[in-house]
């Protein structure tokens, strides 16, 4: 724990982290200021009216009259102004650095540009099946330091390449990179500055966990975990065995569950539930709450859900598939009875979509592009069409579903450039599916 009693410390960014960060400031009787460059911040209502607060901009006199500055992982410490205190020996930190300065009990930390947060929840769900008290928060659900206002036995935290740029003191009992694809290259230089960002998650860890099938998941030299295990679906500690056309979850040679048992469908989800098992293991998660949760878990919404299903055409709503990887993970190893119907399109960030060119480039795959980088995405095949709309896209491929088909909302892009958030789409996506009845 560290003493910030008397110290000026500077929040940049309201909303719940911003609130959060503020509480345990005050707690700590520091002289707390908020900034934030929005002219009207979400949350500046809920701010205690004694602190300060500058909206707009970045003060730079604020920034350098500060002993610290905890700043928002939605800026990026490039920034002018930050390097700037940098530069006067002002400390930056994030929410998270915070955190783990203080948390007393066991950090199992999950990052990776795809399947994080689907890992995460399963993981809280085998440590509460297993009778432990388990603080789910980081870059899912609640802020990290709201979390240690409850007497939890374990923390789960899902963490972003913009949360690990700026911590320092984790130290998780275990860790993993689950895999690395292009994503955020708006704000990266290149994709290994984006990689290096990520294994920040395993400096000093205990166990680090790695993607047998994913190199860029691999330790460097300068990451200092004490062991190391894998998944893959084959040739790793944790892989998948076939057998009489069947596949089981494996751990060595322990025999964990038949992937028929679990709720989770999909090669990728598979993969994910291996991660979960390594890293439940490792943090000592007794197996029977391992089995139950993933005889339980149903997987988080707007990740490759069944939204909807009528006259034999399912109705897919992936709208968290937010960059090209995670396209890629939805799209490897499908296998469907009739023609795929995908949707595509948004805010690419920048992406390279080619390699999803090979794997849309097929006879029964049919695409429908839209938004912002829609022209780009329709490029890649030669059976695309292009579209203003997602709602025009169904509204075009409809009629001509028959029985077998899919409908795949697997966008590849952020929403932002027409929906407020990813989950927006996928209810847009879920409700437009349900029309299908009526029509």
């Amino acid at each position: 724990m560290k003493d910030y009693q008397g110290k000026n410390i500077t929040v940049i960014g309201l909303g719940k982290t911003g609130l959060s960060c503020v509480d345990f400031l005050t707690a700590k009787k520091a002289n707390v200021r908020v900034i934030d460059t929005r002219k009207i911040p979400a949350g500046a209502e809920q701010l205690d009216k004694s602190i300060p607060l500058h909206t707009g901009s970045l003060n730079q006199q604020w920034l350098l009259e500060s002993d610290m500055i905890v700043i928002s992982p939605g800026l990026s410490v490039k920034t002018a102004e930050i390097q700037t205190a940098l530069s006067a020996g002002v400390e930056v930190v994030g929410d998270i650095e915070l955190f783990c300065r203080e948390a007393a009990k066991p950090v199992i930390a999950i990052t990776g540009s795809n399947g994080k947060s689907t890992v995460t929840a399963l993981v809280t769900e085998m440590g509460k099946a297993a009778g432990l008290s388990v603080g789910m928060g980081g870059n899912i659900g609640i802020p990290a330091l709201s979390l240690l206002n409850e007497n939890h036995d374990l923390y789960v935290l899902e963490l972003s390449s913009f949360q690990l740029e700026t911590t320092y003191s984790l130290k998780a009992t275990a860790a993993t990179v689950l895999n690395v694809t292009e994503d955020h290259m708006n704000r990266y230089a290149d994709l290994e500055e984006y990689r290096q960002a990520k294994l920040n998650i395993y400096h000093h860890c205990q166990t680090a966990v790695i993607n047998g099938e994913d190199p860029l998941t691999k330790e460097d030299d300068k990451q200092s975990a004490q062991q190391q295990v894998s998944f893959a679906e084959n040739n790793a500690d944790y892989w998948l065995k076939t057998e009489n056309g069947k596949k089981y979850l494996m751990a060595k040679d322990e025999l964990i569950l038949a992937c028929d048992e679990i709720k989770l469908t999909g090669r990728h989800n598979h993969m994910n539930a291996l991660a979960a098992i390594a890293l439940a293991q490792a943090a000592g998660i007794k197996n029977s709450g391992i089995l139950t949760a993933l005889r339980t878990f149903p997987g988080l919404a707007h990740r490759f859900q069944l939204a909807h299903m009528a006259n034999g055409v399912r109705w897919v709503n992936d709208s968290k598939a937010t960059n090209v990887g995670s396209t890629v993970a939805a799209l490897t190893g499908l296998h469907i009875e009739g023609k795929l119907h995908l949707l595509l399109g948004g805010d690419g960030k920048g992406a390279d979509f080619s390699e999803l060119e090979k794997l849309i480039n097929k006879p029964e795959i049919f695409c429908y592009c839209f938004g912002q980088d829609g022209a780009h995405l329709a490029k890649l095949s030669s059976q695309s069409q292009l579209f203003n709309t997602m709602e025009q896209a169904i509204e075009t491929l409809r009629p001509t579903l028959k029985p077998g088909d899919m409908v795949l909302l697997s966008p590849a892009c952020a929403s932002l450039d027409q929906f407020a958030s990813f989950e927006k789409r996928g209810e847009e996506f879920t409700r437009l599916a349900k029309l299908s009845v009526a029509q």
